[in-house]
């Protein structure tokens, strides 16, 4: 595998990878049978990442491993929003299905 890369928030390794639509995804190095993505190396390489589906399911090449988003401890404290701020998701949803 690549060699990892420390987070920037929590100084945890992390192992970068790209998905099925060429974004970088970082995940936790060490597979997890909890994780939600499907994490293989190409013939180039290069670490590749999808999420499985029912239409196609874990591969016997690819491993599970978790988003490091996901386990993060910063990012997770970071995800709480403060007193007297609203989040604008909702709204954002509700806007976009306009007919």
């Amino acid at each position: 595998m690549k060699p990892l890369v420390p987070c920037r928030d929590c100084r945890r390794p992390i192992l970068w990878t790209i998905t099925e639509a060429g974004k970088r995804l970082a995940v936790d190095p060490e597979p997890n049978e909890d994780g939600n993505t499907a994490v293989h190396r190409d013939g180039t390489g290069a670490v590749r990442s999808r999420r499985p589906s029912d239409e196609l399911p874990l591969c016997g090449w690819e491993r599970l491993h978790m988003p490091h988003v996901a386990t993060c401890p910063r990012r997770t404290e970071q995800l709480a929003l403060p007193a007297g701020v609203t989040s604008l998701a909702a709204h954002r949803r509700k806007r976009g299905h306009r007919p």
